[in-house]
């Protein structure tokens, strides 16, 4: 196997693990904890949030964008084919729409929770803390969900793009 088809092969699995990842949270996650009370909600999602911090995960999570631009610059050259420009545009996307997003938004909102001690607040700010945290933090997973499948599906056009790897 070519160096090159080895480190598409690892941008492939590290984008897809974590376009499953983000579409585990929206479809099933974020839903089953959405039923909890409050403070169940918080304390799940707290618990998730130091959990999710592990080497499995930063592998995936970091190895996708490092392996899709190694990727791309595998494939440069002075005429840029469409498989270049396919793997670059899942880079981006990727890099904005899934690294971007959550390092500038779900990062923070996670910090905030964090932060609450919710065996001191009462009913009333917990359900003002789970109002400023769950909306937003679902909508920043959305476009991580859809940026990182779109970045999945970039890369299979790279890879069926006729163009010899």
């Amino acid at each position: 196997m070519k160096f090159a088809t080895l480190i598409l092969v690892l941008a492939g699995t590290s984008t897809s693990l974590m376009a499953g990842v983000f579409y585990a949270f929206s479809c099933a996650v974020n839903l089953g904890l959405g039923r909890l009370a409050d403070v169940a909600y918080l304390t799940g999602f707290q618990s998730i949030n130091r959990a999710i911090q592990n080497p499995v995960f930063f592998i995936s999570f970091f190895g996708a964008p490092l392996f899709l631009l190694l990727s791309a610059w595998q494939q440069y050259s002075p005429s840029a084919s469409l498989r270049f420009w396919l793997l670059l545009a899942a880079a981006v996307v990727y890099l904005a729409g899934a690294l971007g997003v959550t390092v500038f938004g779900n990062i923070p909102l996670n910090t905030q929770l964090e932060s609450v001690d919710l065996l001191s607040a009462s009913p009333d700010e917990l359900a003002r803390i789970r109002v400023r945290f769950e909306g937003p933090w679902n909508r920043l997973n959305t476009v991580r969900t859809l940026a990182s499948t779109l970045a999945v599906v970039l890369l299979f056009l790279a890879c069926l793009s006729r163009e010899e790897l």
